[in-house]
């Protein structure tokens, strides 16, 4: 039968006339079955699912930057033009991908007394990077001196709304000394709460940690974890005698990330709007390391990146992970099951 026959008054079958009803069950598949073919696209980002990496608990998952000579990012590379080492053993590559993946990110912003002539500057570029984002991140901010505290509301860890993030980052009076270590525990631990697969801090300081609970080696064992990514940005005076831009470094380059030392508060927006390029053109690589032992010991890990015409190319990724530590059973539960099985 057509489509038009449906409509028809005159139309006859050959057990009679086609039945009002009839009539109104055909017309409900002509106007489902086109949406069961072809799903409807969501209308925003906003309503699109989050992208998943689909790899399993045992794979290490590394984000990648890959630059030129130039420090030009690199796009266009195939899953064949990697090779990833760990403790110094080729990998197999169990998962590739080269996507603008949605991230959750955490915004730490040093609000101690000497950072209060730079805080416009650094809430408009921290905002400049909310803005160039992929509108699907989550976002959250963690503001610190000698305290840290959240800056979102606690019924809302996690927001996509500029104007939001600029009240979080806004209210804090910038005040006293600078617990760094502190802030960016709390801001790992928030982290681990988002459900995006891909995670990133950005930490904004402008002097050495001088008032945390937490120790370096702490902070460096958390960030041991193959979880998130750190970028930090240092804003220090040249005769600052408490500025420490080698702990900045070091949390960037164990984790992937990126340290940033300008020279003028007028770079630091162009700094932010380049971490968020570098967020959106990373490669998502995965493997499963050939060494299964859950012996909690630290893993080297090396990327690197070839393919024709294309030159020397630069990959940046984080330099290790912390194995996972095989729990043993306490003697007394030891001795339990043995009684339950004689």
């Amino acid at each position: 039968m057509h489509a038009a026959e449906l409509f028809s008054p005159d139309v006859k079958t050959k057990e009679g006339r086609v039945t009002t009803r009839r009539c109104l069950v055909g017309l409900f598949f002509m106007m489902i079955l086109p949406g069961i073919a072809r799903p409807q696209q969501p209308d925003s980002p906003a309503e699109r699912r989050p992208y998943t990496i689909a790899v399993s608990v045992d794979n290490v998952v590394l984000p990648a930057t890959v630059q030129n000579h130039k420090g030009i990012l690199v796009s266009g590379l195939g899953k064949d033009d990697f090779q990833v080492y760990e403790d110094g053993l080729l990998q197999q590559i169990t998962y590739f991908s080269h996507e603008d993946i949605p991230v959750t990110v955490g915004l730490v912003v040093d609000n101690s007394g000497s950072m209060r002539p730079k805080r416009a500057e650094v809430i408009a570029a921290a905002l400049a990077f909310a803005r160039s984002s992929n509108p699907a991140d989550q976002m959250f901010v963690v503001n610190f001196n000698e305290h840290v505290s959240f800056g979102l509301p606690h019924n809302t860890p996690f927001t996509d709304k500029v104007t939001e993030l600029e009240v979080a980052l806004s209210h804090i009076k910038a005040d006293g000394e600078t617990a760094l270590y502190d802030a960016v525990a709390a801001a790992l631990e928030h982290l681990m709460k988002g459900n995006r697969d891909k995670k990133v801090l950005i930490a904004v300081s402008d002097g050495a940690d001088n008032a945390s609970k937490h120790t370096l080696a702490q902070i460096m064992a958390m960030a041991g974890r193959p979880d998130a990514i750190i970028y930090t940005i240092g804003l220090f005076e040249q005769d600052d005698p408490d500025k420490n831009p080698g702990v900045l470094r070091q949390l960037a380059k164990a984790t992937g990330g990126e340290a940033f030392l300008p020279e003028s508060l007028k770079d630091v927006a162009p700094i932010c709007e380049r971490i968020a390029r570098d967020i959106r053109n990373q490669y998502t690589i995965a493997y499963a390391p050939a060494n299964r032992k859950q012996d909690g010991t630290y893993r080297l890990i090396q990327v690197k990146a070839a393919a024709p015409g294309r030159g020397r190319l630069f990959v940046r990724t984080r330099a290790g992970y912390t194995a996972p530590l095989k729990t043993q059973p306490s003697p007394e539960a030891s001795a339990t099951y043995k009684d339950v099985q004689d």
